[in-house]
């Protein structure tokens, strides 16, 4: 085996590579926009997709799941890196157990 065949791949940018913010905090921010801004805009059409928001600008893109948002949300912001993924509808993105996590209001 050579050298070659075991090289990790290298990134051409220095932009970061995990959140810069505390998970809180991208949760807080998150939400936040997600209530004010993009809700009224998603809940109708959209139940059940997935919203993924870049909190440092208040970008967002929808997705059947999370890697089709997360993708769609970088093809229009590059260096989106601080992003909470939210599925429309619901009270949380994946759920263990019984119980319903429908949004009631």
């Amino acid at each position: 085996m050579r050298n070659s065949d075991t090289a990790v791949p290298t990134r051409s940018s220095n932009r970061p590579t995990v959140p810069t913010r505390p998970t809180e905090e991208i949760a807080r921010l998150g939400k936040e926009i997600y209530d004010r801004n993009i809700r009224t805009l998603v809940e109708a059409d959209h139940h059940g997709e997935v919203v993924s928001i870049d909190v440092d600008s208040g970008s967002w893109a929808i997705g059947e799941d999370v890697l089709e948002a997360v993708n769609r949300l970088r093809g229009e912001r590059h260096n989106a890196i601080n992003i909470l993924s939210e599925r429309v509808g619901y009270r949380t993105l994946r759920s263990f157990g019984a119980g319903s996590v429908r949004r009631t209001v």
